[in-house]
């Protein structure tokens, strides 16, 4: 199956998308522009700045969002006013990246090294509550995670690796014993996860979505005018649309003339509901 282009080339690094009724729909980033971009019922597309860097949304169950800026989190009201919280680190050498909520409210949310240096990076857990730990250590570009509809799994992408990863998950636990559900011929980036537990997760210079069941089969695949594939998300009314983000990082100008636009297909299968952030 192919995706339709949905917008022109308007981002430069598009990232994170995700659908919450909330906000009326579509969100996601223009990563180091350090913008939100909404998709509205006309096809328009605005944007809020937030930060040198905007590298996931999120929705708070309390309304409005939580944001990952370059080197923490923000609050965004539902006036998508900001408020940023305090930095979780101090080196200027490491930004965040892509993250989700599990199934119990708290945050996932990793980081990445500007120069993409082995292991220098982390995935954080955030509680509710706001206490934050190292969910893993001695990563290096910390991308997409999603869990499994009966919420009792979790996957997870560390680009370089070129796998998808699965844990168990608990809220007691968080992650544990960690595996590996695919080898993944490219570099997978953003991922989610739809209702029936398949695991669709883009593949970044290769042009293209891949569905992996959850027995670690490849069973469907979706083609992008792009090739610089970052994340998915579903949405629509009935969580039937599968909207792809795609990145001109890094390309020199008319190199892939489609990149950075918005791209959707109806793949079908139905997502399920985003969690929202319990802090």
């Amino acid at each position: 199956m192919r995706a339709e282009r949905l917008t022109d080339a308007l981002a430069h690094h598009a990232e994170g998308p995700c659908w919450w009724p909330g906000w009326g729909g579509l969100r996601w980033v223009d990563m180091t522009a350090g913008d939100v971009l909404a998709l509205h019922a006309s096809g328009e597309v605005s944007r809020t700045h937030v930060g040198d860097v905007a590298a996931m949304i999120r929705p708070r169950s309390t309304g409005g969002a939580v944001i990952a800026l370059e080197r923490g989190l923000a609050f965004a009201d539902e006036d998508w006013r900001v408020g940023p919280l305090p930095a979780m680190w101090t080196t200027d050498t490491v930004r965040m990246n892509e993250g989700g909520v599990a199934p119990d409210g708290s945050l996932y949310v990793g980081s990445m090294a500007y120069d993409q240096a082995k292991g220098a990076a982390r995935l954080y857990r955030v509680h509710p509550g706001g206490e934050v730990e190292t969910a893993l250590e001695s990563v290096t570009v910390s991308n997409g995670i999603d869990f499994s509809p009966d919420s009792t799994r979790a996957y997870y992408n560390d680009t370089p690796t070129g796998r998808i990863a699965l844990f168990d998950f608990s809220p007691e636990d968080g992650l544990a014993h960690g595996r590996v559900l695919a080898e993944v011929d490219g570099h997978p980036d953003g991922l989610t996860v739809d209702g029936e537990g398949g695991v669709w997760t883009a593949i970044f210079g290769g042009s293209r979505v891949e569905r992996w069941s959850p027995d670690g089969t490849r069973d469907a695949v979706v083609e992008v005018g792009a090739r610089q594939v970052t994340a998915c998300t579903f949405g629509g009314a009935d969580l039937d649309e599968l909207y792809i983000t795609t990145s001109r990082e890094g390309l020199d100008e008319g190199e892939d003339p489609a990149a950075g636009s918005l791209f959707v297909v109806r793949p079908g299968v139905r997502g399920k509901a985003v969690t929202p952030f319990a802090g």
